[in-house]
């Protein structure tokens, strides 16, 4: 899919997509946005996860409030795509955790 930003947890594998300033999980559902470069907050505002590593979104341990970015507005449906396959283990990165699957599937905020 052009435009899509495939992103990986620690383990390698494929846990949502970015395209533009919005997120998807991996079934094409709308879970947030990056209202500040790297760094994504779910469909409520609330911090979702940063990027790392170019392709991993991990939880960043240190943050623990972010001012409201506001709305983006909605995206309307990627469409899926595609597999991309696996990314590979990235190693420890310090004071980071992997997303949590309901965030992931836009369930518990």
């Amino acid at each position: 899919m052009p435009n899509s930003i495939y992103l990986y947890d620690t383990a390698g594998s494929w846990i949502a997509f970015r395209i533009g300033k919005y997120l998807f999980n991996t079934n094409g559902d709308w879970i947030g946005w990056f209202p500040w470069e790297g760094i994504a907050v779910d469909t409520e505002g609330s911090y979702l996860g940063s990027i790392y590593s170019n392709n991993r979104l991990l939880v960043d341990l240190n943050i623990h409030s972010l001012p409201y970015p506001g709305y983006p507005g909605y995206p309307g449906y990627p469409g899926y795509p595609g597999y991309p396959g696996f990314a590979g283990y990235c190693g420890f990165i310090p004071h980071t955790a992997d997303v949590s699957e309901d965030k992931l599937s836009g369930g518990a905020k």
